[in-house]
């Protein structure tokens, strides 16, 4: 006869094994659907009867596709990075195949795959199983063959988490087992200390929200004041009136094959311009200024239309003791048109008393709660 903590505490494994299993499968049909587009795109460059007529344009004119401008992460950027998936693991075309036939409703695209491939085998096929496209991310970033393949190693193995790959990559891991007397001891020693992956940051994966066609907001209950502050003042500014159209939250940035998120993203339809806005909940910093410059940057470089306006970015700093707002002008250097743009956007004492009422009523909530 069982007890009620064996009752709960089987209620408790189902639901872990299988939600874990929702997940992985949910990361696997992202992996190979990116590992797909990839091959798509080489299949059409190699054998494709109009390739000449797109040549180098190929991938622009796949993002500017009416058909495929609903599905989020097929921007320029991110189809090079599919392009490249394919051409780091090409291997993968066997496991991929098996997958395929597994899945009937999949089928008529396994027939037009390639069954020609060549290639000297690296990696596991078994790596698309045990690690999420977050991590390939990673690997293909890594051009040394056997660099590659070590921290692929390790990484399934120990189930590093993205953020502890990307700190074994920058503390040269690979170097330093290679320098090591004892590499064994060093990597027993880095299993220990390691972060390894998580159910909930596997689901807080911008990619499986994107690839699901989820909204962060919808799915995760949010309760710090960074997240409570970042919608009321989507609100906020919507409610000014003054031509913001709201366009992006968390708008993932790809600047030399590294994710950026900006916080807030506007078009103005006034001042025919994108609006970034970026908010902090410390102390301002010149580096957060810089940050934020950067992305004004890339917008006028990447993101702007010949007949829109510089980008502007706003820094909303929250420190306890201070409220700070400053402007983002990247190439704008003429004072007049400065001047105009300040005009039509909120002005600094206006986001202060919105950000010192919002705070005010953060902190009465949880008071109330506790």
């Amino acid at each position: 006869m069982s007890s009620f903590n064996t009752l709960i505490n089987n209620i408790l494994q189902v639901h872990t094994n299988l939600q874990a299993n929702a997940i992985r499968a949910i990361n696997l049909n992202l992996t190979l659907r990116n590992w797909l587009i990839g091959f798509y795109i080489i299949e059409f460059e190699q054998n494709g009867k109009d390739r000449a007529k797109y040549g180098t344009q190929l991938l622009k004119n796949i993002a500017a596709s009416n058909i495929l401008s609903n599905i989020k992460s097929m921007d320029m950027a991110e189809l090079s990075r599919f392009r490249q998936f394919y051409l780091t693991y090409p291997y993968f075309l066997g496991t991929v195949s098996q997958y395929l036939n597994d899945n009937s409703n999949l089928f008529p695209i396994l027939g037009t795959l390639s069954q020609e491939l060549e290639t000297e085998v690296y990696s596991s096929p078994k790596l698309l199983t045990q690690v999420s496209f977050s991590h390939f991310v990673e690997f293909i970033k890594i051009n040394d063959v056997q660099k590659r393949i070590f921290y692929e190693t390790e990484c399934a193995a120990a189930t590093w988490s993205i953020r502890e790959l990307r700190r074994q990559i920058d503390s040269l891991l690979f170097e330093r087992c290679g320098m090591s007397i004892n590499a064994k001891k060093l990597l027993a020693q880095t299993k220990n200390r390691a972060q390894i992956m998580t159910v909930d940051e596997v689901v807080k994966s911008s990619f499986v929200f994107e690839f699901l066609g989820l909204k962060k907001q919808e799915s995760i209950h949010e309760s710090d004041l960074e997240e409570a502050l970042c919608n009321h003042l989507q609100e906020f500014l919507l409610e000014l009136g003054d031509g913001f159209c709201f366009e992006a939250r968390q708008k993932r940035i790809l600047i030399d094959d590294e994710y950026f998120y900006a916080d807030l993203v506007f078009y103005h339809r006034i001042l025919k311009c994108h609006v970034l806005l970026e908010l902090k909940t410390d102390r301002f910093k010149h580096e957060y200024l810089s940050q934020l410059n950067t992305y004004v940057s890339y917008y006028n470089d990447q993101i702007k239309r010949a007949d829109d306006n510089p980008t502007i970015g706003i820094l909303l700093c929250t420190s306890k003791g201070k409220k700070l707002v400053e402007y983002a002008l990247a190439g704008m250097d003429e004072k007049l048109f400065v001047s105009k743009y300040l005009v039509e956007l909120p002005s600094k004492e206006q986001f202060v008393d919105f950000v010192m009422k919002e705070t005010q009523a953060s902190y009465i909530i949880k008071s109330n709660k506790e």
